[in-house]
């Protein structure tokens, strides 16, 4: 009888013990979310966890967080937040993750007075962080209703999603991520085709969709038919125009040769990509081909023709254009992220 007592007693001490070692115990640690919104958790806990990449990574999760502010284009806030849910996740840091879901819930609400231009940028990240470290239940049922409304908020006279289907720029493209990753996070799966569609008609493909409003047409390669990515082969005067994104490059002023290194045009394709690889993590593995390979040919036509690789916080993109393509476009380690998504030197490492 005695034994038995003492049988018992000591698997108690253990549950106990193991229990109160467990990270965030009493403190409401968040439960994994997982849906897979930038990367499947199954691949992000096979990376790993050395080199140049990863030990950048960490600083950043390192780093304090500013008060998160989705009204300022320029706030670094979110991408910070992203990297404390990729190493939390990873190293099953409950301290990270905390800091994750305190951040996201600070965000909400702060796009007042904001531009949707402001919003596209930010939210996105948000959004994923979100996803990977998985909020406590009363906190979810809040931040899912929030993002219910916020795609839809009025903004200067746009919201979100008509910025997505109007504007054919940096503008749309960015609202396009994070209208995407909102739709994702809603397991929203008809909004999500309906942003694929938007997306194929940037890539080119006009019968999918036509609806945007486009600017200046002097690098467009048919004037009378414009899209977001130049068709394969186009050129003028013979000058190469394939790849050729024409709403942003036209920021440098009319039609010239050589043509002007214009960063808007990494500015956008920043929305561009993330929106390729979100789309991808739901299913439509034909992304990349859509607009006859239009983000291949893109790059291809920054590097090879205008003699204009990605600095800066445009670094994060060849590293997923290399991933999805296995081209070799030039891929600094340590990148720096961009201003919607970033650390893929280690989430999308060739």
């Amino acid at each position: 009888m005695v034994v038995g007592r003492l049988w018992r007693l000591g698997w108690v001490v253990i549950i106990l013990v193991v229990a109160l070692a467990s990270p965030g115990v009493g403190e409401s640690a968040p439960k994994s979310h997982g849906v897979g919104i930038w990367i499947q958790p199954e691949r992000l806990a096979a990376l790993g966890t050395s080199g140049p990449a990863w030990e950048n990574l960490r600083r950043a999760a390192r780093k304090p967080v500013p008060p998160p502010n989705l009204s300022d284009q320029e706030d670094p806030a979110n991408v910070i937040v992203l990297a404390k849910a990729l190493v939390g996740v990873r190293l099953g840091d409950a301290s990270l993750q905390r800091e994750v879901v305190e951040a996201c819930l600070a965000a909400m609400g702060t796009e007042k007075g904001g531009r949707t231009l402001a919003l596209g940028r930010e939210l996105a990240a948000y959004v994923i962080a979100a996803d990977l470290v998985g909020l406590p239940e009363a906190d979810e049922k809040r931040f899912r209703a929030w993002l219910k409304e916020v795609v839809r908020e009025d903004l200067e006279g746009m919201t979100l999603i008509s910025t997505h289907e109007k504007r054919p720029n940096n503008w749309g493209t960015h609202a396009g991520a994070s209208r995407l990753a909102v739709a994702r996070y809603l397991g929203d799966d008809a909004e999500v085709k309906r942003i694929a569609t938007i997306f194929r008609g940037w890539l080119g493909e006009r019968s999918a969709h036509s609806g945007f409003k486009f600017g200046e047409l002097d690098w467009q390669a048919d004037r009378e038919h414009p899209v977001g990515i130049n068709p394969r082969g186009a050129k003028r005067e013979g000058h190469d125009l394939d790849g050729v994104m024409p709403e942003e490059q036209r920021r440098g002023g009319r039609f010239l040769w050589p043509p002007p290194k214009e960063n808007y045009v990494w500015e956008g394709l920043q929305g561009a990509v993330a929106q390729a690889v979100m789309l991808d993590e739901a299913g439509f593995k034909e992304v990349w081909q859509w607009g006859d390979q239009g983000l291949r040919r893109a790059f291809r036509w920054l590097h090879e023709v205008n003699r204009y690789p990605a600095e800066k916080d445009d670094t994060w993109q060849p590293h997923v254009i290399n991933y999805y393509y296995r081209t070799d476009f030039p891929a600094p380690v340590p990148t720096k992220a961009g201003k919607n998504v970033g650390w893929t030197d280690w989430t999308h490492a060739r």
